[in-house]
């Protein structure tokens, strides 16, 4: 929303020198950006705890409004929906992640051969995977596409490049698609928890995968 300028001397202007205290303004809005930030730690916080205690799949949004004390129109207004909580949960291991392929040493990190880098980050991805799934799992129901959010166009974009890197002509981008998806969430958490699948087994797979890709390029 635009503020509507108010010229000096106009009769809803402030007194000079007064502190500006109404709603979005000055100090007020300041203080509304604070305590915004409080509610939104206090019920990611909260979250945190609940899934600790029942799991991602026994956290639902009147449970979590319930827990932190507050309504739960306030917890929908925050974080949208369900998927949007979850979303949040998740950007912080997300943003983790995509600084150790992006910054971190090698061979996740820049700095080892192509297909070096892209045998060790999905291994990397395999046991992040492991760690943050059910999450993973619970923010791909957002409204948004999963494919389009910025950490899967991110992550998709890495892939295609170390393919290209890697001297993979052959479409890199769909390349990139199709191998990413022997590591979406669902499918590793399934392979693991229903047919008893060693992660070991799961990274040596994925080192086949990518080295018959690569070299049959």
């Amino acid at each position: 929303m635009s503020l509507i300028p108010i010229r000096p001397g106009a009769p809803d202007a402030p007194a000079t020198g007064a502190p500006d205290s109404r709603p979005g303004s000055g100090r007020a809005a300041e203080s509304e950006r604070r305590d915004a930030a409080r509610n939104r730690e206090l019920l990611l916080r909260t979250a945190r705890e609940l899934i600790e205690e029942r799991g991602v799949d026994g956290l639902t949004m009147a449970t979590l409004a319930r827990r932190a004390g507050v309504g739960n129109g306030t917890v929908f207004r925050r974080f949208g929906s369900r998927a949007g909580l979850m979303v949040n949960l998740l950007s912080d291991a997300e943003a983790q992640f995509q600084g150790r392929f992006m910054f971190g040493p090698p061979p996740v990190g820049p700095g080892a051969p192509p297909l070096e880098r892209l045998i060790a980050v999905g291994a990397e991805r395999i046991g992040w995977v492991l760690e943050y799934g059910d999450l993973a799992r619970a923010a791909d129901v957002s409204a948004y596409n999963r494919f389009d959010v910025p950490a899967a166009v991110l992550w998709h974009r890495h892939l295609e490049l170390l393919l290209r890197q890697a001297g993979v002509t052959a479409d890199p981008w769909l390349m990139a698609g199709a191998i990413s998806v022997t590591l979406e969430p669902e499918r590793i958490l399934h392979s693991v928890r229903v047919h008893g699948v060693a992660p070991d087994r799961l990274v040596e797979s994925w080192r086949e995968l990518v080295t018959r890709v690569v070299n049959g390029a």
